[in-house]
């Protein structure tokens, strides 16, 4: 990773944040994205106290133009983008039937529509310099159904059919693009869905009545170690594999 330009989008929290930071880690350049301005300054001031080299672009990954010109403002200040990770999400819950325009435009646009304006912006640039690895950050949602989860699981599924189109189109500019499908992960969206003190134990048991499995190793995924897995496939040592998805789950969906 040394030296090479990384676009994080999600990078004030979570999984995204975690994955900036073990990037820059590795030696990148960071490109830390996010609509939370003030979450993404926090976090990234405290990787900057560490001594990484990650610099914040406020965007809204669901506005095109502004997708645009962040990129291009990154490749002006911090040189050409070699890795992606798309990592901003958003969760909206409600029945399959109940669920208003609102939240599903609002998921699409994030979860869906957001990884396709990065990409665009992104690997447009990739094509002429022949070079670029892309990761997605799904879920296993994408292909386990879910109740209450309608809206994200179809979102997270676009997603990861999109990346996987979006690398059979650029393999031939060696450009590889991958998916990785986390399960439940400690973050401050898993944690928005616990409604008292039994949310961690309720979601390693699982619920029968929701056909819902709990996790097999016995324990909530930590954001550092979905970060390991996209750092694993953007990385050199990932070589040979693109159009993969790689589910880092605890076991969740019985390795589906």
């Amino acid at each position: 990773m040394e030296d090479r330009i990384a676009l994080v989008t999600g990078a004030a929290g979570g999984i995204g944040a975690a994955t900036a930071g073990a990037l820059a880690r590795q030696g990148a350049r960071v490109a830390a994205l996010d609509a939370a301005t003030e979450q993404l300054d926090t976090e990234v001031a405290k990787l900057r106290a560490e001594g990484l080299d990650v610099t914040a672009f406020p965007t809204d990954v669901a506005a095109p133009g502004r997708v645009e010109s962040t990129v291009a403002a990154v490749e002006r200040l911090l040189g050409p983008v070699d890795l992606l990770v798309n990592a901003a999400g958003v969760l909206r819950t409600g029945t399959a039937v109940e669920l208003g325009d609102e939240d599903w435009y609002a998921t699409l646009a994030v979860n869906t529509l957001g990884v396709v304006h990065v990409c665009r912006a992104v690997v447009k640039r990739m094509i002429p310099r022949r070079r670029g690895s892309v990761v997605t950050v799904a879920s296993n949602a994408a292909f386990v159904p879910r109740q209450g989860m309608a809206a994200y699981s179809a979102s997270k599924a676009a997603a990861t059919a999109y990346t996987k189109c979006l690398a059979l189109e650029v393999a031939r500019y060696g450009i590889r693009c991958n998916v990785v499908a986390p399960g439940s992960t400690d973050t401050a969206m898993l944690r928005g869905m616990w409604t008292d003190e039994s949310g961690p134990s309720a979601t390693l048991d699982g619920d029968a009545g929701a056909y819902r499995v709990g996790i097999p190793l016995r324990k909530i995924a930590t954001p550092a170690e979905i970060a390991d897995a996209v750092s694993f496939l953007l990385s050199d040592r990932a070589g040979h594999i693109t159009m993969h998805h790689l589910t880092v789950d605890g076991g969740a969906a019985l390795g589906v």
